[in-house]
């Protein structure tokens, strides 16, 4: 027990070290229409670049930024630091696609999370219905004052909502209807094993009759055969967000891909 505190405490000074010394970058994974292979957009992916460490990924320390607040600072970085690559992605004459970014349950329940959105998209020159808010199904749940003014919100200025690894968490298909959800992303569990696994192709094909019922964009995460795609093209699904398509990649990456 003493090992395991000792190496948390470890753990937080050096992220708020690597606050103070800028050692995080963005990554993104490209999304692409199913049925005419057209890139649709990126969502933003959080890495940090811990020196003797290499590149390290969001679940080695993540949760630790969210029970010290460091997600806070660390969010607003996220979404700044996207748009202005989109921004830049813009100047350089490439479509007009959109970004998503992921936001933690501490960051949105932020009293300034609307006016941060707001500022950075008007300063980066980005139409709000670009960007694409992902959240997790448990905020749904969360049906108080905040929840209900924050998507009255983003409705109002026009930015988007996508429900993140839907089916994996506790929801009711009436917070979907009451909060005027855009798109649902149906999780890696339910993909990776089609088209053999019987059930999974079932929940696959309810997940998306759902979507499609409710106008909304349906995403597939973890596509990584054609046979995959194919039997999600062939249920209706929008959109894939997957190794088959592509790994995550640097922004300089992403132009020349």
């Amino acid at each position: 027990m003493t090992a395991a505190v000792a190496a948390r405490m470890s753990l937080e000074g050096h992220l708020r070290r690597a606050i103070e010394r800028q050692e995080f970058v963005l990554h993104f994974q490209p999304k692409s229409d199913l049925r005419s292979g057209q890139v649709t957009g990126v969502e933003a992916l959080l890495r940090w670049q811990r020196p003797g460490h290499g590149l390290v990924a969001p679940d080695r320390f993540v949760s630790v930024l969210e029970d010290t607040g460091m997600i806070l600072p660390v969010g607003a970085w996220v979404i700044r630091a996207a748009c202005q690559q989109l921004s830049a992605w813009d100047r350089l004459g490439l479509p007009p696609i959109r970004l998503a970014v992921n936001l933690s349950a501490r960051q949105f329940r932020h009293q300034f999370l609307a006016s941060l959105i707001e500022d950075t998209l008007l300063e980066n020159a980005i139409e709000p219905d670009r960007l694409e808010i992902e959240l997790t199904e448990s905020l749904l749940m969360e049906d108080n004052e905040t929840t209900r003014a924050m998507f009255e919100h983003f409705r109002r200025i026009g930015v988007r909502v996508a429900i993140d690894d839907f089916g994996t968490g506790h929801s009711s298909l009436s917070y979907i209807k009451r909060f005027n959800v855009d798109s649902l992303k149906i999780d890696r569990s339910f993909v990776q094993s089609l088209p053999d696994n019987d059930e999974d192709v079932a929940i696959a094909a309810a997940v998306i009759a759902l979507g499609r019922s409710m106008r909304m964009c349906v995403v597939a995460e973890g596509v990584e055969t054609v046979a995959q795609a194919e039997l999600l093209l062939e249920l209706g699904c929008d959109e894939m967000q997957c190794y088959l398509l592509s790994r995550p990649m640097a922004g300089t990456e992403f132009v020349a891909w």
